[in-house]
């Protein structure tokens, strides 16, 4: 639920709060119940009662205006009361749903600003979110797997699992408004797919695909045409491990 609509409700039930309490005193002062009521406290327990449903039956109404009052609070009061429950519990189980099933809450979505989006569990992203996670860099993991999604979250990371090749579910974690998109994907194809997805979805966010092999690498640094940097972190260890033996 929204923080103005909240709001809206909040303020609707203290309206009808505020009705029930000023018309069962005003009234009450004047004989409309079987018992005078000479403070807001009686006229806020009339109130509270009549509004739950209760209805101990130690105050009622006996003039004419004292029951059409009693009967616009019930209605009225009964309406807002319950519509704001059922709203409340609406988002609720929605948010239980969406977390059950990975799926983004529209509370996490509207936090999503300068965010890197780690696209796959493979070493290099699992590595790399320790790190993020270390430095409290805000991130979140996409992975179609929904083990890899579990273990994750054991972990304490934000998880959400989806297909990296699926442009409607990728829009789901805002990568427009991202601060980069880390590709970490075993199968190559997916990998250049999920790479052809994040250049459509943004064209301002820094996009890096860890290569899973050799083969790989060359193509998708032909489909990235400069737009991503591909990196082949085996070649990078082996390359540095070259250079430490023959030094």
């Amino acid at each position: 639920m929204k923080i103005r609509e909240m709001i809206a409700y909040l303020i609707a039930i203290l309206a009808v709060l505020a009705f029930g309490i000023i018309g069962t005193y005003y009234l009450g002062q004047r004989g409309g119940f079987n018992v005078r009521i000479n403070s807001l406290l009686d006229a806020t327990y009339f109130t509270l009662v009549t509004l739950s449903t209760i209805g101990y039956g130690d105050i009622y109404p006996v003039s004419a205006s004292a029951k059409i009052f009693v009967i616009i609070l019930i209605i009225v009061g009964i309406g807002v009361f319950f519509s704001t429950i059922v709203v409340v519990a609406g988002d609720f189980m929605k948010e239980r749903v969406e977390a059950i099933t990975g799926r983004m809450s529209a509370f996490e979505k509207r936090r999503l600003n300068k965010h890197i989006i780690l696209i796959g569990t493979s070493s290099t992203n699992a590595y790399l979110a320790e790190k993020l996670h270390e430095s409290d860099e805000r991130f979140i993991i996409v992975t179609s797997s929904p083990e890899n999604a579990e273990h994750m979250k054991r972990l304490g990371y934000n998880v959400h699992v989806a297909d990296s090749t699926s442009e409607i579910e990728m829009r789901e974690f805002e990568p427009q408004k991202s601060k980069a998109i880390v590709i970490d994907i075993e199968d190559s194809s997916r990998a250049i797919y999920a790479l052809l997805v994040a250049k459509e979805l943004t064209s301002t966010s820094k996009i890096i695909v860890i290569s899973p092999s050799k083969a790989a690498e060359h193509h998708l640094r032909n489909i990235s045409g400069g737009r991503a940097l591909v990196m082949n972190p085996a070649e990078i260890a082996a390359s540095t491990i070259s250079k430490s033996i023959f030094k």
